[in-house]
């Protein structure tokens, strides 16, 4: 299989790879003139095959378009900044499940140097979900949004179905809030270890969010991420994309 990457847009018969992915292309994967690579420039994917191999540039005579897919479903996590290195993992994780946009968010139980530093960190979140796209053979990466409050997020979120994981008792189980449920978007809010505060959820109700449960035990915030979006993915992808063939 082919490996995918990004680039900033065609050019006519050409495209060009330049910075750290051309490098990599040139130091790591050691590419070749007539080799054949798959370009996407975020709305099509061309077959590019290598022409000229500069310092730290790659140009690509394009030879062919690939049928490419968008998912129906869109998905937005609006995730509480935790440890760099466990938030780093989960942006990976995300980004290879489709989700669409990312946004970090500010709670107010996460770590407070964190906070601080998480708006000089974003540059890096993005690399690491373009390079998880590029892996995961994805048409984009998903828009990384600046660092926010979580109480200011949860009235700018804009979906069908909003629902926050939440560990209180009465939440019902993630699964069933999905079910028969048709919509082809989502925003899911996923809160640090220590959980949201009152003030929090009260804000969140407010803004449309519905609690959610992921069962009995209670999960870090990255293992949250990955079982949440996959319950998401089985029971509202699988459905867009039956209505898709459907209507067609």
């Amino acid at each position: 299989m082919r490996r995918r990457f990004f680039v900033d847009q065609f050019d006519g018969s050409e495209a060009f790879l330049r910075g750290d992915t051309a490098n990599h292309l040139i130091r790591v994967l050691r590419a070749q003139p007539g080799q054949i690579y798959e370009l996407s420039d975020g709305e099509r994917v061309q077959l590019g095959r290598v022409e000229r191999i500069g310092r730290g540039s790659l140009s690509f005579k394009l030879v062919g378009e690939v049928p490419a897919v968008e998912p129906l479903l869109h998905t937005t996590l609006l995730l509480a900044i935790v440890k760099f290195d466990r938030f780093e993992w989960a942006v990976e994780k995300a980004t290879e499940l489709g989700v669409n946009e990312i946004v970090p968010l500010a709670a107010e139980r996460s770590e407070k140097a964190l906070v601080a530093a998480a708006a000089k960190r974003v540059e890096r979140w993005k690399k690491i979900a373009l390079e998880a796209a590029q892996q995961s053979r994805r048409l984009k990466p998903p828009v990384i949004a600046p660092p926010i409050k979580a109480a200011e997020a949860f009235p700018l979120a804009d979906a069908s179905i909003k629902l926050l994981l939440s560990e209180e008792r009465n939440a019902p189980p993630l699964r069933s809030v999905l079910r028969e449920r048709t919509e082809e978007s989502i925003a899911l809010a996923i809160g640090p270890e220590g959980g949201w505060t009152e003030n929090e959820l009260d804000i969140a109700r407010s803004c449309g969010f519905q609690g959610a449960s992921l069962g009995e035990n209670i999960l870090r915030t990255e293992t949250a991420v990955v079982a949440a979006l996959a319950i998401v993915n089985f029971a509202l992808d699988a459905r867009a994309m039956s209505r898709n063939k459907a209507g067609n």
